[in-house]
């Protein structure tokens, strides 16, 4: 028939709905036929573990909309009317708590995985760009989130965090005013980040559609760096990668229920559950373990101004990541010399979280400025600086050469396709 599109499918009534409207077909190229390099580990599982993470965000975050109430006076009464009263509202309240932290964690490994084996050179410079756009969605959605149930830490940590922006020159009062609704945080505070944690999810969403987008243009990079040369380097998606991806979705389901059954408080904070009281500051103050590392580069700097910017520039430089690394092989496990430099800044992130988590006073400052002063150093300067003195190890002539066992050819002849590419 003129006009219809030719579908393939057996089912009837698939094949009709196909026909008129191809959303089958495109799955089943996209997702079930689409050629994905043969080697992938299993550090390729957390991409589809976060659009997991999502997706119960978002479902788990609806029905808790039904309930609470955006007021100063009864924020925190109806989140504890939530646990209490609403029917497995506890489950609701503690899934979508402890998934704040899953999904962080799964983004974090799933940015460190792009870091070690190079996932942002070319030709994935915007689909890198577009992940980081996703993590600082994910950011201000969480700490507008962390406001909502209006304890103590909810409270006083909306104030360290929008009074940051006063810093800025000339506009700072501003925006810290424009931010409140108001002179101080009140109702209309409250209100603002209820509706934006309301929408920014689904922003989000739009982001992941992108990202998914651009990986399909410019397919998977994997543990080689190195690009599929044919047919005989790749496998379809399904159903070898839905397979492991299912594993590796139970495995995390079966942690994540421990923390949501056994330890649902293990990641928060204690004083969130006083209500919020403007005339009681905290003995200390701390974001979410997830913002910790960031919050320890604001405190590193004495000057409030050089702490915000360094803050957001640890955010920002990873844009321009694929432009600094001037190495043209992709993968730590070929580059000697950088992955050494590489597992240092990892420690250095991790005692970057440690920190943002004590009192800033005495060592710990001291160690926060050595880890700020590391975490830049290895994207301004070592990383471009490794690209042109390193000698990297000879790369596999091809992937199934390397998975079947295959000896290496010469960094510089392997390398070719993919500068090429």
């Amino acid at each position: 028939m003129v006009g219809l599109h030719k579908s393939d499918f057996k089912n009837p009534v698939v094949r009709w709905i196909d026909q008129r409207l191809p959303i089958p077909s495109m799955l089943t190229k996209e997702y079930a036929e689409f050629p994905t390099p043969k080697n992938f580990n299993y550090f390729w599982n957390f991409g589809a573990l976060a659009m997991v993470c999502l997706v119960v965000m978002i479902v788990t975050g609806i029905f808790l909309a039904m309930h609470y109430t955006p007021h100063v006076d009864h924020a925190f009464d109806s989140v504890e009317r939530i646990m209490r009263d609403v029917n497995y509202g506890w489950l609701l309240r503690y899934i979508h708590m402890n998934g704040a932290s899953m999904f962080f964690i799964v983004v974090y490994i799933h940015i460190f995985r792009g870091l070690y084996y190079g996932s942002y050179k070319a030709p994935r410079e915007l689909l890198w760009m577009l992940g980081v756009v996703i993590l600082l969605l994910m950011m201000a959605t969480a700490f507008m989130g962390y406001v909502l149930p209006w304890g103590q830490m909810s409270f006083w940590g909306a104030t360290v965090i929008t009074n940051l922006f006063s810093a800025i020159p000339v506009f700072g009062d501003s925006i810290v005013a424009w931010l409140w609704g108001g002179f101080a945080i009140d109702n209309p505070t409250l209100n603002r980040f209820y509706s934006l944690h309301y929408l920014l999810p689904f922003l989000i969403v739009g982001v992941v559609f992108l990202h998914v987008v651009a990986l399909h243009i410019t397919g998977s990079n994997n543990p080689l760096g190195i690009e599929p040369k044919g047919p005989q380097d790749t496998i379809p998606f399904h159903p070898y990668y839905t397979i492991k991806d299912s594993f590796g979705l139970v495995i995390f389901l079966i942690v994540f229920a421990f923390f949501v059954f056994f330890a649902p408080n293990y990641m928060g904070h204690p004083d969130n559950y006083i209500p919020a009281n403007p005339l009681v500051t905290p003995a200390h103050i701390v974001p979410e373990w997830y913002f910790l590392p960031f919050y320890a580069i604001l405190r590193a700097v004495p000057d409030k101004l050089g702490g915000v910017v360094l803050m957001f520039a640890s955010i920002f430089v990873l844009f321009v990541l694929p432009w600094l690394d001037t190495s043209p092989v992709r993968s730590m496990k070929f580059r000697p010399l950088a992955r050494p430099f590489f597992w240092v800044f990892v420690v250095a992130c991790l005692v970057l979280g440690y920190c943002g988590a004590m009192p800033a006073e005495g060592i710990w400052v001291t160690i926060s400025r050595v880890g700020t002063a590391y975490y830049f150093l290895y994207f301004l300067v070592i990383l471009p600086v490794l690209g042109k003195l390193e000698r990297p190890l000879p790369l596999p002539a091809s992937i199934s050469q390397r998975v079947l066992g295959g000896g290496p050819v010469p960094a510089g002849a392997a390398s070719k396709p993919m500068e090429k590419a």
